[in-house]
């Protein structure tokens, strides 16, 4: 009787463990999606490729096509941006120096733009000093870094407070930008609303030759706090 028992539970552990229901029933349904799809497996693979692209594409990054060139010398016309969408996701906001893509519909033009963040909400941005560079609350920037070659700071002078949830932008090109400057008479005084930021510009992916990350410039980083603003 031992050998009996111990041959049936040998016979038991062989036994393969059945297929679940639900699995039965998931391969049945691709099976079913491929036998009716043209080009079978191939065309299902490349249906979800082309879906988790467009989430990316949504959600995570976005390429951008320079398309001026107002932010040379660093972004040149034809350059093509990946753009960060969760960069001020779960409470992160744009920073100072900051390159970032924003909808200007209603205000700069039914266009999306790149620019360079001077200003966050509360700052007080003043062009120029006696050396002719541009102020935020009351600190000297020095710009030489990312300024196009020959360009000044501004030849337009403006002093203006930037409202709380709103941006200061300018083109690194500045003789040639259309930006901040030339619509603080426009709706909305020229700010752009962090709500029409799409993101921050990251890395220049194309051409090859041009691949880079774009860092945030220490110009800024010895600027004060909005509210220690003074002069």
């Amino acid at each position: 009787m031992d050998t009996e028992a111990q041959q049936t539970e040998r016979d038991r552990s062989s036994r393969p463990e059945p297929v679940a229901v639900e699995d039965r029933s998931r391969f049945a349904l691709v099976a079913r999606i491929t036998d009716w799809l043209p080009g079978g497996w191939i065309t299902l693979n490349l249906l979800v490729c082309l879906v988790f692209l467009l989430l990316l594409n949504a959600f995570v990054v976005q390429p951008f096509q320079i398309p001026s060139g107002s932010m040379e010398k660093g972004l040149r016309i034809g350059d093509r941006v990946l753009v960060n969408k969760l960069a001020y996701r779960f409470g992160a906001q744009p920073r100072r120096g900051d390159v970032v893509v924003f909808d200007g519909t209603g205000y700069f033009g039914n266009a999306d733009y790149i620019k360079r963040v001077v200003g966050v909400g509360g700052d007080r941005v003043v062009c120029c000093d006696k050396e002719g560079r541009i102020e935020v609350n009351g600190r000297s920037v020095d710009e030489s870094t990312f300024l196009y070659p020959g360009d000044t700071p501004s030849t337009v002078p403006f002093r203006v407070v930037v409202p709380e949830g709103t941006l200061f932008v300018l083109g690194d090109h500045r003789s040639v930008s259309s930006d901040s400057r030339d619509h603080l008479g426009s709706p909305g005084g020229g700010m752009i609303p962090l709500s029409d930021v799409i993101g921050r510009a990251d890395w220049i992916v194309w051409p090859a030759a041009h691949l880079t990350r774009l860092h945030r410039p220490s110009a800024y980083a010895r600027v004060p706090a909005a509210d220690g603003a003074h002069g």
